[in-house]
């Protein structure tokens, strides 16, 4: 089964309208939250090669389910709401819930930019030691994973075939 096209810039327009509507009755830690992670996903739209724009995204909108779960459940107003509170609940409500699934194809998009997952659960290697924590290790805190299409021209490496080429006599 193969997944829908999603758009990156459908998922920012839909999370920014529902941001906007759920703005009208939750206070200023909601609106800074969304909006600071809709930031990053315009970034994200702005560099299409980046998979730091892509992975600083996604990781924002994980931390802001949580994020909107406390706020919702800390500033609800249990008064009688009107018409405008009510909908506005209602559509922050609905942002929250559709999060997760904007998680998943966001998630796509990063894979397709060339992300990996630093995760290796369950994976020992020959002598049946598992490996280093992700986490500790200098690709979780080190260098990001571009995959540009250009290459640094002040690279001292050299490349492969001409290595090989330089220590094989040749024949004649």
């Amino acid at each position: 089964m193969e997944l829908p096209a999603v758009n990156l810039k459908a998922i920012l327009l839909l999370h920014w309208l529902l941001t906007i509507w759920g703005c009208i009755v939750f206070p200023g830690g909601y609106a800074w939250s969304n909006f600071t992670i809709l930031a990053l996903g315009v970034w994200a739209v702005a560099q299409r090669d980046s998979i730091d724009a892509i992975s600083m995204f996604l990781g924002g909108l994980v931390v802001t389910i949580f994020l909107d779960i406390i706020h919702i459940s800390i500033f609800y107003p249990r008064a009688s709401l009107s018409d405008t509170e009510r909908f506005s609940a209602g559509m922050a409500i609905f942002s929250a819930l559709l999060k997760p699934v904007s998680c998943f194809f966001v998630y796509q998009m990063y894979r397709e930019r060339g992300g990996e997952l630093l995760l290796h659960v369950g994976e020992a290697s020959a002598s049946g030691r598992l490996p280093d924590s992700p986490l500790a290790g200098p690709a979780f805190l080190g260098p990001s994973q571009e995959h540009s299409a250009y290459q640094t021209i002040d690279s001292p490496e050299v490349p492969a075939n001409l290595e090989s080429r330089a220590h094989v006599p040749q024949r004649y």
